[in-house]
This record gives structure tokens, sequence and C-alpha cells, in this order.
């Protein structure tokens, strides 16, 4: 046990300081060519934090541990909107680019959605992780096109305002690209030593692996992300601590699920539990973020507050439920009839009061 906690600390330094070169070089490399910060929070960021999440499920599902492979996927996506941007939004508020209501936000719903269509025979087959693997290329070629389209000299001006001009010189490409490698490098191995003994401490007081997966090895594959959201928040890259979650999320269902089916031969079994729970709370979670992101084009501290407790009773339903308690059937209709209602009025009435006057309000 002792081992097992010397390694949940090892990985959680290797996790901060990773997540600090890599948002280093992701930041500066966007100015030097033309792309905005938005973007690479989309794509770079997005998908090298994403790497442990990839790493996991496939070595998972080769390993004929499936129930690993997709709680970390839709235990992760959970975690990232629930924890990362509540507790992001507690360090301060994240102003949302207009880009992810209109696009991104949409596309994590609709992926979301199909996951769960394609979950309705129970078995995410080798077929469906083509299609899966189709859209992400898809996503990723469009995104780029998008940074193609933006005016470099006003995103050059904003880079250079917030940074100061750089060089642009052979170096300077050099440098920031081996901070994002070293940070890339240090994410990884950070997860990896924290999940080993993540795992390890789990496993030693009995808990299943459709449990695991969607808490403990979801929560710390999905530490990269917490921790270079936060990073990027406490250094005013706001667009990489929101792009990252988003474009994390939609990584992991097309790419992350994509491979992982593809690569365990015969399919990836959908407990009932997790069709009937899970994804559709990891569908939930995505559609919440539409009524959050365009209040006033901002996630304010209250939000994140929300966003927080939602995941805390969502882990305790996991805990009641993995171990039988007697208290989950009132824990559940108290979600049902009290918690979730008022939160959906709540919600709906922020957004009626402020974006039919496309006001940015301050909500901290």
């Amino acid at each position: 046990m002792i081992v097992a906690i010397l390694l949940l600390l090892a990985g959680g330094g290797l996790l901060l300081v990773g997540a600090e070169a890599l948002v280093k070089g992701a930041s500066r490399l966007a100015g030097l060519i033309g792309m905005s910060p938005l973007i690479i929070g989309l794509t770079v960021v997005a998908y090298g934090t994403s790497a442990p999440e990839m790493a996991v499920s496939v070595q998972s599902s080769l390993a004929g541990q499936g129930d690993i492979a997709l709680g970390n996927v839709i235990g992760s996506n959970i975690f990232n909107v629930l924890v990362i941007l509540g507790l992001s939004a507690l360090v301060a508020p994240l102003v949302v680019a207009q880009q992810l209501i209109r696009l991104d936000v949409p596309i994590m719903i609709g992926v979301s959605a199909l996951l769960l269509l394609f979950s309705v025979d129970q078995r995410l087959q080798p077929s469906d992780g083509v299609i899966l693997l189709i859209g992400g290329v898809v996503y990723t070629a469009f995104l780029i096109y998008l940074s193609r389209r933006e005016t470099n000299a006003e995103v050059q001006a904003e880079y250079d305002q917030e940074y100061g001009v750089k060089e642009r010189s052979r170096l300077g490409w050099l440098i920031n690209l081996g901070w994002m490698g070293l940070g890339l490098g240090t994410l990884v191995l950070g997860s990896r030593l924290f999940i080993n003994g993540a795992v390890a401490i789990a496993t030693a007081i009995g808990v299943s692996e459709l449990v695991i997966g969607l808490t403990i090895v979801a929560a710390g594959t999905s530490l990269p992300e917490l921790a270079t959201s936060i990073v990027a928040t406490l250094r005013g890259e706001r667009d990489i601590a929101v792009g990252n979650v988003v474009g994390s999320n939609i990584f992991n269902i097309l790419t992350v699920l994509g491979v992982t089916a593809l690569a365990s031969g015969d399919g990836i079994v959908i407990p009932n539990a997790v069709l009937h729970f899970d994804i559709p709370v990891m569908v939930a979670v995505a559609v919440a973020c539409i009524p959050i992101f365009a209040t006033g084009n901002l996630i304010s501290r209250w939000e994140g507050v929300l966003f927080s407790g939602y995941y805390v009773a969502y882990a305790t339903y996991l805990v009641l439920r993995a171990s039988d308690h007697d208290h989950l059937g009132l824990f559940s209709q108290i979600m049902l009839l009290f918690v979730i209602p008022i939160t959906v009025i709540t919600l709906v009435t922020v957004l009626l009061r402020t974006w039919p006057k496309g006001e940015t309000p301050n909500r901290s």
C-alpha cells in the first residue's frame, strides 16, 4: 500500500510538470504558426493529453479487460466536463469561444449520442470502430482547415500583446516543439505511475474492474487534462483550458474507442449498467454544456461548483451501485425528483435572461 501511495504522489508531480511544459510550448507555437490557442487546445493539446486514455484502453482491451477500457473512456468524458471544467472555473471564470458553442460542443453531443446508438446491441463492433476512426480523421482535418482560414495577422497581434513579439526562427520552432514533446512524455509517464498506484489500491479493497475504469482509472488518465486546463487557466490561456476538455472528449470517443474496438478483435461488450446509466449520463453531461456555455459565453464559479457537485453525486451513485447499498434507491429518487429538475429550471432561467439580450454578465 505504501508503494502504491508513493506512485500516486510521483505521478501527480510529473503530471503538473508535464502540463506546464505542454501549455508553454503549445501556446507559443500557436503564435508562431498563426493558429489560435483554441484550435491548438482542440487538437494538439487535447489529443496529447488523451494519450494516456489511448494507451490504457488499448492495453486493457488486448488483455481482455474490456470493462476497464470502456469505463476509462466514458468515465474520463464525464470527469473532464464535471471536474476539470468545474475546478478550472473555480480558479477563474472561463470565457467560452463562440466556435465551441456553435460547432465543437454540438459535435461532442453528436458523437456521444452516436456511441449510445452503437451500444444498443450491447457490443461495440470493429465496424463501429472504423466509423468512429473515420469521424476522428474528418473532424481533425476540418479543424486544420478552419485554422488555415483564420486571419493570421489578428491572431499574431493578440499573441504578441500577451507574450511579446517572438522571433520566428527555426530555433524558436525547435524549442517550442521540444517543450511540447517533453510535456507530453512527462504526462504519459506521470499518468502511468498514477494509474498503477490507483489500480493497486482499488484492487486491494475489492472494487470491480468496471467501477475502477469509470472512476479511478478514468480520473487518473484525465489528470493530464485536469493539470493542463488548470495551468492554462492560471496562465490566462482559457481557450486552451476549455478547448482541451471538449477536444479530448471528442477524441476519446472517435479515436480512442475506435482504435480500442478494432484492437479487441471481436468488439467490446457493453454491460447493461453502462448502456442504461453511464453512457446516458455522458450524453446528458455533454448536452448540459450548451446552456452552461451559452449563458454569457462564460462558465462562472457557481456553475463550476454545480459541475463538481454533480460529479460527487455520480461517483456516490457508482459506489452505492457497486456495493448494492440499501440507500441506492433513495439516493436515485432524490436526484431524479429534486436535484436534477431544480438544476434544469435554474439553467433555463439564466439562459432565457441572458441569451436573447446578448449580454455577458458578471456571474463569478
